[in-house]
């Protein structure tokens, strides 16, 4: 099938994992129903870059764009922008703020900022402004790279999705004060897993594959140690192929054994 022709905008995604009696546990939310990308379904925090997650000036700590790019295997304004949008759409979805007043040290209470929040989510602000106005460090050093996803050439809104995973400060919280939320919670990649399997709700293949991949860590230690080899993967769609509509991306056959009679990509 002929590609849609739509160039994929660049975007990020946070995986948001803390310590818990049961293991690591991850930040997950069910997007608004009437969301044009993917309503209804169960994701991590994040969304597209903004062209002011471009800013040059923004107060930094941790590995500068240039590790970010070689990474992501992108250019450095892109890095950039890339990181920026994972601190801000963490923020703006969840409230949880990957910044601090120095550049080793996080904010222990995030709630003060309501209101640069709604400003931010309503693009009234931008993040440098938010961050400058508060004298507030973007803690680059608290993410680590974890996937890049890119979506189907055949669609007609696409994503280059880089995913990244950070802890949950100390002190903050993270909750669903977000227009585009219906639901939030805390579950371990397991539990997440099960209660697909069982029909509770709907996770696309990049989901699925990230929360099977955090199955193997122990802890939040060990998530942040692990090397990951970011390599872009971009499945195939094939609307004809019964039960089988998505390709070419890791463990795609199990995906879709395991995928419930009424998953949102069966017989799509």
């Amino acid at each position: 099938m002929s590609g849609s022709g739509v160039q994929a905008r660049d975007a990020s995604t946070v995986m948001l994992v803390r310590d818990a009696a049961e293991g690591i546990e991850v930040f997950l939310q069910r997007r608004v129903t009437g969301m044009a990308f993917a309503g209804g379904v169960t994701v991590f925090p994040g969304g597209g870059v903004d062209a002011t997650d471009a800013t040059a000036d923004i107060a930094w700590a941790g590995p500068e764009p240039a590790w970010w790019a070689e990474r992501f295997a992108t250019d450095e304004p892109t890095a950039q922008a890339l990181v920026a949008a994972a601190v801000r759409e963490t923020f703006e979805e969840c409230g949880v703020l990957l910044a601090g007043p120095t550049p080793d040290s996080v904010v222990d209470d995030s709630a003060r900022y309501r209101a640069a929040r709604s400003k931010l989510e309503c693009r009234e602000l931008s993040l440098a402004e938010f961050l400058a106005a508060e004298n507030l460090v973007l803690r680059a050093d608290l993410l680590r790279p974890w996937s890049n996803w890119i979506t189907p050439e055949a669609e007609p809104r696409r994503y280059d999705t880089r995913f990244f995973v950070a802890v949950l400060p100390h002190g903050q919280d993270a909750d669903g004060a977000t227009s585009e939320a219906a639901h939030v919670a805390w579950q371990t990649p397991e539990q997440a897993l099960a209660s697909w399997r069982a029909g509770e709700h709907v996770l696309m293949p990049p989901t699925w594959s990230q929360l099977d991949a955090l199955r193997g860590f122990a802890d939040t230690t060990a998530v942040l140690a692990g090397e990951r080899v970011v390599e872009p993967i971009m499945p195939k769609y094939s609307p004809g192929a019964a039960g089988h509509p998505l390709s070419d991306f890791p463990d795609n056959e199990r995906y879709f054994a395991e995928l419930p009679e009424l998953g949102a990509l069966r017989g799509r």
